[in-house]
């Protein structure tokens, strides 16, 4: 689990994050959403440790990053895993070399485990016979699913990922949801996405933070996302037709379960 206290954030003396406190289960996939600008890119910066905030503390697992030596932290971030925006791969590597990369930098395993590990990571989001491309020879899907495979390749306990459908055709963000979702679960992963994607909150939102101008202003699931009160949510979530149409549709199913 990862802790979020009372964390506040400035930038050239304007306030970017207000006084949020939210907490991220493990197990599970962990969204925080909200429009751009909001200030949710900044926080997830701020979990991982690239941002320091002014005011508050993150905790994982009850170690307070903070209070950390230099050790410590360098201990935990091997226990972190990436999902950059971009996919960020080595254009000048292979997909094997790609995935190969932190277990090079970071991994004291030999070198034919590094390749055994690669190579489960590989097969494990669904790539076969792609060991040898690179990443201009593949599809923006399997680019993604490359970035995946490197990010889980030092079998980390939390996982952050920025905007992983970015690019991506829907039928494309469907499967990189559920391969996210699948390895969070099996491998019990705190999961953290950070996503303006309404199919992402609906598909696989077990806890949902919004973000709004700087504040957290809900925590829930999307359960019950489409129950809320918050009025900055509802205008975020019914932003288009046809989610109007889905909150009309759940409205009516909710009324008959109650009747029955």
């Amino acid at each position: 689990m990862i802790e979020a206290k009372n964390i506040s954030k400035w930038f050239d003396g304007q306030r970017i994050l207000y006084d949020i406190s939210a907490t991220f289960d493990t197990g599970k996939t962990n969204l925080i959403i909200g429009q751009s600008g909001s200030g949710k890119t900044v926080f997830m910066k701020c979990l991982i440790g690239l941002l320091t905030p002014e005011e508050g503390s993150i905790y994982y697992d009850g170690r307070r990053f903070r209070s950390m030596n230099d050790q410590e932290k360098r201990k935990l971030r091997m226990e972190i895993g990436v999902l950059f925006q971009g996919s960020a791969l080595f254009d000048n590597e292979t997909v094997l070399g790609n995935v190969m990369f932190p277990l090079k930098m970071f991994s004291p395993l030999s070198h034919e485990e590094q390749l055994e590990r690669a190579h489960f990571c590989i097969q494990r989001v669904g790539l076969t016979n792609a060991d040898n491309k690179y990443p201009s020879e593949i599809s923006g899907g399997m680019q993604k699913r490359v970035a995946i495979a490197r990010a889980i390749a030092l079998n980390p306990k939390y996982l952050f990922c920025d905007e992983p459908n970015s690019g991506l055709d829907p039928r494309t963000s469907i499967l990189i949801d559920e391969l996210l979702s699948d390895i969070t679960h099996e491998y019990g992963i705190t999961t953290i996405i950070n996503t303006h994607d309404m199919n992402s909150v609906l598909g696989i939102g077990e806890k949902i933070v919004f973000i709004n101008k700087g504040h957290c202003d809900w925590i829930g699931n999307d359960k019950n996302i489409f129950r809320s009160t918050s009025q900055s949510l509802n205008d975020f979530v019914f932003a288009s037709q046809l989610f109007h149409e889905v909150k009309n549709f759940l409205e009516r199913e909710y009324q008959a379960e109650e009747k029955e």
